[in-house]
């Protein structure tokens, strides 16, 4: 339903993730089973998480740990890990360095040439240590990365992006045909970032296995203060997915939708799942991981921007291992630990045993759900009365 927000302007409702909550079923099912497992494109996931192509998130042994426990970490080929043979040294400056510095030494650092060499070595290391390999890198350097990536031994692609069409228009020169792109491609590629029904359908005709959704949502990200771009992850999700069913029912190909960014706690990504995703991506919930490069501390893909930086370094702490992070045992009431037996927990409410039906579960508007009954929690600001 859209409202006027002036004379002749309408301008639709779109929904957050702190919006809304789901409905428990009319049947319940042990956790225990309940198939979290998911599919992008040939490649099989048991856990349907994703570490976001962050720098200050995924390494080289962070993608091995992560593959090892049956996710998936995406490495970003635009940062460090390709300019520098040995980057660990800059984390440490970066964490160091000031609030007002931050920016500037990340883009200072940023500056150094990137090294065709270091991909395929990047990609290969993390083959060496028994995991799945992702890796991105934004659509002006696809073409010259992703063959050398996918000859390397990369099991999947990712073309990122702040807002990726199908359709790109430039007087500056030849752009990246996507669908060519695809084609050329022997490995599934997934292509980000998108928000809206008609742009993703428009990117699922170019053959992708998969689909970053989320403009602007992520911990580290600025994009939506800086652009003023954006649309809130559960309205996102569900336009997106409902894009993903059209496309099935049309051509018989399913494509995956992977909900990115704006999730900090198990009961955020289970929503997401419930709006209809597949897998989900997340990068503040992994940087405070024990295993994550960098240091308690957290910036997103657009901060080196040497012009208009659209991200900013926060400071996420370190929480655990990256196995408490996914399985537990919780040591934290906030939700942030144990995000798989969180959705096997969900699922078990509502009645789902597979992701496909949790994607049934019924939705509601309930802005109030957080602090409903939670005044001894807002008061001591513990558990859900934090925020």
């Amino acid at each position: 339903m859209a409202f006027f927000i002036g004379r002749d302007r309408e301008a639709r409702r779109a929904y957050g993730f702190d919006e809304v909550a789901l409905v428990p079923g009319t049947v319940t099912v042990n956790p225990e089973d309940t198939d979290v497992s998911t599919r992008i494109g040939s490649v099989k996931l048991q856990v349907p998480i994703l570490a976001s192509a962050m720098d200050g998130v995924v390494d080289v042994e962070f993608a091995v740990a992560m593959g090892r426990l049956g996710g998936l970490a995406v490495l970003n080929l635009d940062g460090v890990q390709t300019r520098y043979e040995n980057p660990k040294p800059l984390f440490k400056k970066i964490s160091e360095a000031t609030p007002e510095e931050a920016t500037r030494l990340v883009q200072e650092i940023y500056k150094e040439p990137f090294k065709e060499k270091l991909v395929a070595q990047r990609v290969k290391e993390i083959k060496a240590g028994g995991a799945l390999c992702a890796v991105s890198s934004i659509p002006q350097n696809a073409e010259k990365v992703g063959k050398i990536a996918a000859d390397a031994g990369a099991d999947l692609f990712v073309v990122q992006g702040t807002v990726t069409t199908a359709r790109f228009k430039s007087s500056k020169g030849p752009v990246v045909d996507l669908a060519k792109f695809c084609e050329r491609m022997k490995i599934p590629v997934i292509i980000g970032n998108v928000v809206t029904y008609s742009a993703a359908l428009e990117l699922m005709e170019t053959g992708v296995s998969a689909l970053l959704v989320g403009v602007g949502p992520g911990a580290a990200c600025t994009s939506r203060g800086v652009l003023g771009l954006g649309v809130p992850q559960v309205t996102a999700t569900i336009d997106c997915a409902a894009a993903r069913d059209f496309y099935f029912k049309k051509t018989g190909r399913y494509v995956t939708i992977i909900t990115d960014g704006g999730m900090t706690t198990g009961g955020d990504v289970c929503k997401a799942f419930a709006s209809g995703a597949d897998a989900v991506m997340v990068g503040s919930v992994f940087a405070r991981a024990e295993e994550a490069p960098g240091r308690g501390f957290h910036w997103g893909m657009a901060t080196p921007h040497h012009n208009l930086p659209r991200g900013t370094r926060v400071r996420v702490g370190t929480v655990g291992s990256l196995k408490q992070i996914l399985f537990g045992p919780a040591s934290l009431d906030d939700g942030t630990q144990n995000f798989v037996g969180a959705i096997r927990t969900c699922m078990g409410a509502v009645g789902a045993t597979t992701m496909k039906e949790f994607q049934l579960t019924e939705i509601i508007i309930a802005p109030e759900i957080k602090h409903e009954g939670k005044l001894f929690q807002q008061a001591q600001k513990v558990g859900m009365g934090k925020k």
